[in-house]
């Protein structure tokens, strides 16, 4: 599979509205993939582990279980990339499905070029090795192995936090991590839910150690009420 275009990759689409499910399927199969399409959360469960897809889109408004029961059902048993649709209106489900395991979300309506950026770079992500103990990202450099952060082939210091938090993020390049789930991965259990502004804190410190223009990152992109997302570059 191409690590361009991941042209053969089989999508799942998971949504009971035709007009969706028809628009997404002739886009999606002129960029090289395969579709199969599933209009209920059963269906859809059934077909994931039919089908062996290498990436799910899933509708969280369904006609039978929620999106969020189809996606925790799937968790249980598959690590399958799933980017969620969800309502414009429902900040709150986009955190609930992220929290619960869906790699990236995309909010209705949405540009078709934007839905098969995102597809993607989930595909792309699953396809890298976990193992990989150096991330790169532009002229920007992370060796997990030792811990090492280097920008422009200079070493940059970095507080154990802040070396953390870049970590945690790094390690799901081009996925949204919630503030929940950042605030877990680098602070455990002693944080709780109103430690949130500890994190705008760090990333400020993180940008300004990493970022040319603080006001304007391009590595660590904040996802207004959801949380941060990592990009890499070329």
């Amino acid at each position: 599979m191409g690590n361009e275009a991941h042209a053969g990759a089989r999508i799942l689409i998971v949504d009971d509205e035709p007009q969706i499910r028809k628009l997404l399927k002739v886009t999606l199969a002129a960029h090289g993939y395969v579709v199969q399409e599933a209009d209920t959360g059963e269906e859809g469960i059934r077909q994931a582990s039919i089908f062996h897809p290498d990436l799910i889109v899933l509708d969280l408004g369904l006609p039978d279980l929620t999106g969020m029961e189809v996606l925790m059902r799937i968790r249980d048993w598959s690590g399958i990339p799933v980017l969620v649709l969800t309502a414009k209106d429902r900040e709150a489900d986009k955190i609930t499905a992220l929290d619960a395991g869906a790699d990236d979300y995309i909010t209705k309506p949405f540009g078709m070029g934007e839905l098969v950026a995102r597809i993607r770079v989930a595909l792309r992500h699953s396809a890298k090795s976990t193992d990989e103990p150096i991330i790169r990202s532009g002229s920007l450099t992370i060796d997990l192995a030792q811990r090492i952060v280097e920008l422009n082939e200079e070493r940059i210091k970095l507080t154990p936090t802040e070396y953390d938090l870049l970590k945690a993020l790094a390690a799901h390049a081009g996925k949204v991590v919630t503030q929940r789930q950042l605030l877990q991965q680098v602070w455990g259990n002693q944080h709780d839910e109103g430690d949130s502004h500890y994190l705008r804190i760090y990333i400020g410190h993180l940008r300004k150690k990493l970022e040319e223009d603080p006001s304007q990152p391009r590595f660590i992109i904040t996802e207004p009420g959801v949380g941060y997302r990592f990009l890499t570059q070329e």
